[in-house]
């Protein structure tokens, strides 16, 4: 079995402001309603209950788990969905009126019918939560398990996850195999990515669908970029991201140089501050974790991709400038030779797209192996598996559109990872902002960090990405409880929350 996961599984796009506590739960209740729809005994279904276990129950309030379980059940989808039909759907819900399931069948709902039970873990997985629905005596007609095990994945009990896997033509099975499948073969690792997703999906398919992926990342930065005011829930926390983009524009309007790092870090707290407030966001790969790479893939875009810094031309075979807008990866002559000069942004667009397809390309095959062969889940292995993962996908990302060898990529998200192990998650009030969204603008600037000192070795090292990362599993598991996702340690216990 391979280790590769899809790029349209490993970034969706979702609602804030937590993959596994918002989106995966959100999915199982869709999953669990659609099933009722089908089954003949919906019609004496009387009452849907609800039961979060573990972390789901110990910070499902602050996540919106509660609200997201009830916008399952009536039928919403996290990717197509308005953030606004989730966001208070248990917290406002009127007490003892219809809920209708799947638009099907109407039941009466109370808030109690969702019940938290923190210190219930069940072996699955941390993230767990049990549906049922009752007949008019209290029988259980119906109930299923479900485990959210990071970045918006959902298990079903006595079934394996629910990921595109299998049929992929370039099969590896950790960092060793993946370089030694570039080798053998000479081409990159998003090489590897682009031709696994083209088995699924024409090539027309994958650019845009990768295309629509870096539109919901940069629309997010942009949102984030301009909102103002608190963040929902006890802490009150002020954003900060559009107070820092008009000073930054300030500077840069008095003929001041621009200051990429500066920008670096808004546009990581813009897309984590519209997480937290329940926005649009794509899982990169968790919701927690979310700003990393859309951060760093727009600082490549703004301030690397036209420079000659970071075209990554004489890379791959994919990553030569063309004279023409494309929809692919591949460059047309006959168009490049009647390309009229005066379209030249559309020229630096096309490209700027084709390396952000690269950038993401290459961080889906490093995060498949972070999922594959340790964790992406906060409450399983702490935020060292969330942002950890996310600083290491983006550190080799830019490595690839700066002109980075395989090697290199590797190195740079060894590099990554390796300054992330231990991290603890131990969100204050349960809630997905503090330390998460200042969190997100530090990790982003590790990752261009990791990613220019890789490019300045030759690609050898000491210490393996594989080695990381069991490292990192390891670490997990030795994690106590109450550093993964529980608020129970660490800041959550040590800052009064108001």
């Amino acid at each position: 079995m391979t280790a590769y996961v899809s790029a349209f599984d490993l970034f969706s796009i979702g609602v804030g402001p937590s993959s596994s506590h918002t989106v995966g739960p959100m999915r199982a209740a869709l999953d669990f309603a659609r099933r009722l729809r089908a089954d003949p005994r919906l019609p004496e279904v009387a009452r849907v209950s609800c039961v979060l276990y573990g972390s789901l129950g110990a910070t499902g309030i602050g996540h919106g788990t509660p609200d997201a379980v009830v916008a399952g059940l009536r039928g919403r989808e996290p990717e197509t969905c308005e953030p606004a039909h989730v966001r208070a759907a248990w917290a406002d819900f009127p007490e003892g009126a219809g809920l209708i399931i799947a638009g099907a069948h109407t039941v009466p709902f109370r808030k109690a019918d969702i019940e938290f039970a923190p210190r219930t873990r069940l072996p699955g997985h941390p993230n767990a939560m049990t549906l049922r629905v009752h007949a008019a005596d209290g029988e259980v007609l119906a109930e299923q398990t479900y485990y959210s095990i990071g970045g918006g994945f959902i298990r079903r009990e006595g079934e394996s996850a629910r990921i595109a896997a299998g049929g992929f033509p370039l099969d590896y099975t950790d960092a060793a195999s993946l370089l030694a499948l570039c080798d053998e073969r000479g081409i990159t690792i998003a090489d590897v990515a682009r031709e696994n997703e083209m088995a699924l999906r024409s090539e027309e398919e994958v650019a845009s669908g990768l295309d629509a992926i870096w539109d919901a990342m940069a629309g997010c930065v942009d949102a984030g970029l301009h909102a103002d005011g608190v963040l929902p829930g006890i802490l009150k926390v002020k954003r900060r991201a559009g107070a820092i983009r008009e000073q930054l524009q300030a500077i840069e309007a008095e003929g001041a140089r621009e200051i990429p790092g500066e920008w670096l870090g808004a546009f990581a707290l813009a897309v984590n501050e519209e997480n937290a407030a329940g926005g649009r966001v794509v899982t990169a790969p968790t919701n927690g974790a979310a700003g990393i790479l859309p951060a760093v893939a727009m600082y490549w875009w703004r301030f690397l991709a036209g420079s000659g810094l970071g075209s990554g031309n004489a890379v791959t075979p994919y990553g030569e400038l063309v004279g023409s807008a494309l929809l692919g990866f591949h460059g047309d002559a006959a168009s490049a030779e009647a390309h009229d000069p005066a379209s030249e942004e559309l020229v630096v667009e096309a490209n700027r797209r084709r390396g952000i397809r690269r950038f993401l390309l290459t961080a889906t095959a490093l995060g498949s192996l972070f999922k594959a062969n340790a964790s992406i889940s906060g409450a399983e292995g702490g935020c060292q598996a969330e942002v950890g993962s996310a600083c290491a996908m983006a550190a080799g990302g830019l490595t690839a559109v700066m002109g980075g060898t395989n090697r290199q990529i590797e190195n740079a998200a060894e590099i990554a990872m390796e300054h992330h192990l231990g991290l603890t998650c131990d969100p204050i009030g349960g809630l997905v902002q503090i330390p998460c969204i200042e969190r997100n603008a530090i990790a982003a600037s590790t990752a261009v960090t990791a990613a220019r000192l890789a490019l300045r070795g030759d690609g050898q090292h000491y210490v393996s990405l594989d080695a990381v990362v069991e490292t990192m599993r390891q670490t997990g598991l030795d994690m106590s409880t109450k550093y993964k996702e529980t608020s129970e340690g660490g800041l959550a216990v040590n800052v009064i929350e108001c």
